[in-house]
């Protein structure tokens, strides 16, 4: 590319920033050699060391490499090591006023872990599990874990957060080119995960109960082998399965796991085949819907619990409950790598779980997050705009087009995540975006109103 005419201010700061757009517009992609400081120096009448200043300040802020006598070159960005759709969520400009884009806790609404840590170190200042072979899950923590469990779990562990549960139970509960049933709209990390581990995404359309029945039964007509859904909170959209939906759900997955008669050697035989359900209940304690799972009526439910959004997203603990077969299999496999999730984060969140301040602490931040998701539905009503409040941190709100809708809320100084990364066919056209409640205070009414003429045509 010739650069020159593309430089309109030929000072160091003028020659710098004039690249830095042509990279960020993708003119200048990751890999890409620039001309060497003598060469565009020459181009644009100015002295090789006013390139070389321009070059020095495009690499400090990571833009650019140099590679000695090969030249200077273009980085890939930051957020290189992103998976696709983490990376679509992740892309954009910052909010200048306030970012609805997150999917994260309000950091004030979480329990202090400053005096849960030093209680938990004063008990055990070695932080020394008994063996390398001691359990993996911590009896106080396993005690509490399982008398809050929404059924009763042949076993329990906890690793390092939801999607590690997830992938680690997908890893054990199918192969490669296996079909998935997940939901449309679902989690975009969970599609990468998916497509990662060579497995085939089979979307389920959701109602205001969650999946549905006629769609689980298409998808696991169509051959999928494992289903993965979220019990409540649903992120994007904030449904909540009901007891009777996941009821149905759970007869749809045993029909299917019944097996049908067939002639073997001139003999009747029944074939079988096991339906693994992972549920991912990723808001946990600040959810205000029914703790719900299909495991109250199937054997074969793997439930993921996640600590994140309650207690802390660095915790980086969600325990796992279900069938000895996939768990077995799971722990094991966690021995040959992290062995364990650090028993002092174990015993740190048992002690969150029992200290009242803490309890009332979570309590408070369900509370506040139900008052905020109806506030904001109340206020975006009287715009004209209905929607549908759901449970946990976000709304997903419908939009006329969601390029015009991203591009109005930026000038409006407000960033949401667009809705297209939650759709799980590439082709899908959502026409919503995912509003996170959990930064709003008071300014809700403002939010609204720029929400509204976002969505408008």
């Amino acid at each position: 590319m010739d650069l020159a005419p593309l430089v309109e201010d030929r000072s160091p700061r003028g020659i710098a920033a004039a690249v830095a757009r042509l990279v960020r517009a993708g003119q200048l992609q990751p890999g890409d050699r620039l001309p060497t400081v003598r060469e565009l120096g020459a181009a644009l009448g100015v002295s090789p060391a006013t390139v070389s200043g321009a070059f020095q300040a495009l690499a400090a802020v990571g833009l650019v490499a140099s590679r000695g006598r090969a030249g200077t070159f273009v980085v890939p960005p930051p957020a290189g090591w992103l998976p696709p759709r983490y990376r679509e969520l992740a892309d954009g400009a910052p909010a200048t006023r306030v970012d609805l884009s997150t999917g994260t806790p309000d950091p004030d609404l979480l329990p202090a872990l400053g005096r849960a840590l030093v209680r938990v170190a004063g008990r055990a200042p070695s932080g020394a599990p008994e063996t390398y072979t001691s359990a993996p899950v911590v009896p106080e923590l396993e005690g509490l874990l399982r008398a809050s469990w929404p059924f009763a779990p042949e076993r329990l562990t906890v690793v390092d957060g939801a999607m590690d549960a997830i992938g680690r139970t997908l890893e054990v509960a199918a192969s490669f080119g296996d079909r998935v049933a997940v939901e449309d709209p679902g989690f975009p990390p969970l599609y990468d995960l998916v497509d990662q581990l060579g497995l085939e995404r089979v979307p389920v359309p959701l109602d205001r109960h969650g999946m549905t029945v006629d769609g689980l039964d298409a998808a696991l007509r169509a051959g999928a082998t494992a289903v993965v859904l979220q019990p409540r909170a649903h992120n994007p959209t904030g449904v909540s399965l009901t007891a009777t939906r996941a009821r149905d759900l759970a007869g749809v997955v045993r029909r299917h796991t019944a097996g049908s008669a067939g002639p073997a050697g001139g003999a009747q035989v029944r074939s079988t085949r096991r339906i693994v359900v992972i549920e991912d209940d990723h808001s946990g304690q600040i959810a205000s819907s029914r703790d719900v799972s299909l495991g109250a009526w199937l054997a074969t439910v793997v439930h993921v619990r996640s600590y994140s959004k309650s207690h802390g997203p660095d915790l980086r603990i969600a325990a796992v409950g279900g069938p000895a077969t996939e768990l077995d299999a799971l722990v094991a496999r966690r021995m040959l790598g992290p062995g364990w999730t650090s028993r002092l984060l174990q015993h740190t969140l048992a002690d969150l779980l029992t200290d009242a301040d803490a309890v009332e602490r979570v309590a408070h931040a369900r509370r506040v997050y139900f008052a905020r998701q109806q506030a904001l539905g109340d206020a975006l009503g009287t715009h004209g705009v209905t929607v549908s409040p759901g449970d946990g941190i976000n709304l997903w709100l419908p939009v006329h087009d969601e390029a015009t809708a991203l591009v109005r809320l930026a000038a409006a100084g407000l960033r949401v995540a667009p809705g297209t990364p939650f759709a799980a066919t590439a082709d899908a056209r959502p026409h919503h975006v995912r509003v996170t409640v959990s930064p709003l205070r008071d300014d809700v009414e403002q939010v609204a109103h720029a929400l509204a003429l976002a969505a408008a045509p």
